[in-house]
């Protein structure tokens, strides 16, 4: 799938999945921006960085408009923000069960209501988050983070039904345990192979952001072992 002349913007970009996402969008001819809360001063193949933090509203609104100065338009937002805690419901406190909702709820949630009016006005855009295969089969012992991710997710369809017809549409990729450095060390002995590689991710995110998807909206797309 070729993305050229599209402007993706990606937030997260600066963990290992993000940048294993932006090298195959920027391999597909997209043109980057790429969101973290650090972002080198140098990147490669012309991405354009940006600093924010994305559950803040206003540094939100803000990150939008900065790019449709820079760059003209919005044409794919990849969320890749999100975080992971353990914690049965009795062993979280509010501390973090704020914080799991803040960081995989909230921040979705700002993004997405800042930049579907710039879509709006186009006619155009794909809105897409990572989500969590486990919110679909949940399991005991992360119950603020999987709270959270099920909520997303109908955060993700309510929004596409609002959307519909619009020409903008809103998909999530519900990623089994993503291989990363991170993952391996935090699980020394699971079985890697059986882990979804950071590359596969990243190319169902290109054909979500493709003209090929233009009839999917609403969908949300587990990608990993059962």
């Amino acid at each position: 799938m070729r993305l050229d002349g599209k402007i993706v913007v990606i937030t997260g970009a600066m963990g290992a999945l993000g940048q294993t996402v932006a090298s195959v969008f920027s391999t597909s001819g997209a043109t980057l921006v790429v969101v973290d809360r650090q972002v080198p001063k140098e990147l490669p193949g012309g991405m354009l960085g940006l600093t924010a933090d994305v559950t803040d509203a206003a540094e939100v609104q803000r990150l939008m408009e900065t790019v449709t100065q820079k760059a003209g338009r919005i044409d794919c937002l990849v969320n890749l923000v999100g975080g992971f805690s353990m914690g049965r419901v009795t062993e979280t406190d509010r501390s973090l069960w704020d914080k799991m909702l803040t960081m995989n709820l909230t921040s979705a949630f700002l993004l997405s209501r800042a930049v579907v009016p710039h879509m709006l006005e186009q006619r155009s855009g794909r809105i897409i988050h990572i989500a969590a295969r486990a919110a679909l089969d949940p399991f005991p012992g992360a119950a603020a983070y999987l709270v959270a991710k099920s909520a997303l997710l109908s955060l993700i369809r309510i929004l596409a039904l609002e959307l519909a017809g619009s020409g903008v549409s809103v998909n999530a990729v519900l990623p089994a345990t993503i291989d990363t450095p991170a993952n391996r060390q935090s699980m020394p002995t699971a079985d890697f192979g059986k882990w979804v590689r950071r590359e596969a991710v990243a190319e169902l995110l290109v054909f979500l952001a493709s003209d090929g998807a233009a009839a999917v909206n609403g969908a949300l797309i587990p990608i990993g072992s059962l």
